[in-house]
């Protein structure tokens, strides 16, 4: 599933930071085959605040994710989640991957009702607020529809529900629009960002898409080619809010915030290209 249990906010951790990763180094396997992911990646998202990355293949961007998550524990540094370190399983956040985790055999409406029925609600209060979500996502037609019966970009809202039903404080997005066709994905970030807009929860996205990041986020970090990846620039985008994404990429501050910011990134793609064709050769 893609949502995981939310916790309460003690008091105490209010004023910290949504998410934060500390000098944060990941590595996989052992001796001569030792790897690290990314090197000593300070990061933080503050409460309310969306934040993409971007970087190129292999940098470690969804890496970071995990480790939010509560999925990889980091080789060094720590994380923190609302002040708290972060071990185990990271109840206050909420998941979407880039493929869905519908079960074939539920309809939509089973498929997030069954996010609450395993935490104890009861099935009838599980099912209306399941209800009442998809017909916040638009599917108010499509609940009894199985996965199959439906398109890539309807799959999408069900998973966007399944995440949003226990209502997390954090949402971990690794590139969850990437599969859909380009008219798609503009939609589901209208959508999003009008669900962001009403709650404002954290929001950590990963995308390969750099137009993508700039539309949706307060801040866009980039991340080095890898090896030992690290974050080598972080931009803010002051493009006004509420944004309509096919709107916003019309706007001459866009163009320069995405000029600023390709420069801080091609260099980084074209390392990762030439490592790879060194690699073919």
């Amino acid at each position: 599933m893609t949502a995981l249990t939310a916790a309460p906010v003690d008091a105490s951790a209010a004023h910290a930071p949504a998410v934060a990763l500390h000098e944060v180094s990941v590595r996989f396997g052992q001796g001569a085959d030792l790897f690290e992911a990314v090197s000593r990646v300070d990061l933080c998202v503050a409460a309310g605040e969306f934040v993409a990355i971007v970087g190129p293949t292999g940098c470690g961007k969804s890496t970071l994710l995990n480790v939010a998550a509560g999925l990889l524990t980091p080789a060094l540094g720590r994380a923190e989640i609302h002040g708290r370190p972060v071990a185990g399983i990271t109840r206050e956040a909420g998941y979407l991957f880039q493929q869905d985790a519908l079960m074939p055999w539920k309809t939509a409406l089973a498929n997030v009702a069954v996010a609450l029925e395993v935490a104890g609600i009861a099935q009838t209060e599980a099912q209306q607020r399941a209800q009442a979500l998809l017909t916040r996502v638009g599917l108010a037609r499509f609940l009894h529809r199985y996965p199959h019966q439906l398109s890539g970009g309807q799959r999408k809202r069900v998973a966007l529900a399944q995440m949003l039903i226990r209502d997390p404080a954090i949402l971990l997005m690794d590139e969850p629009f990437g599969p859909l066709d380009a008219q798609t994905r503009g939609l589901m970030g209208d959508l999003l960002l009008q669900l962001w807009q009403a709650d404002r929860k954290a929001v950590l996205f990963v995308t390969h898409d750099l137009d993508e990041a700039i539309s949706l986020a307060d801040r866009v970090v980039v991340m080095s080619a890898g090896p030992s990846s690290r974050i080598v620039a972080d931009h803010q985008i002051d493009l006004p809010r509420p944004r309509a994404i096919n709107e916003v990429r019309h706007e001459p501050r866009f163009h320069a915030l995405q000029r600023a910011i390709w420069d801080d990134l091609r260099d980084e793609v074209m390392k990762t290209y030439g490592a790879e064709m060194g690699g073919a050769a």
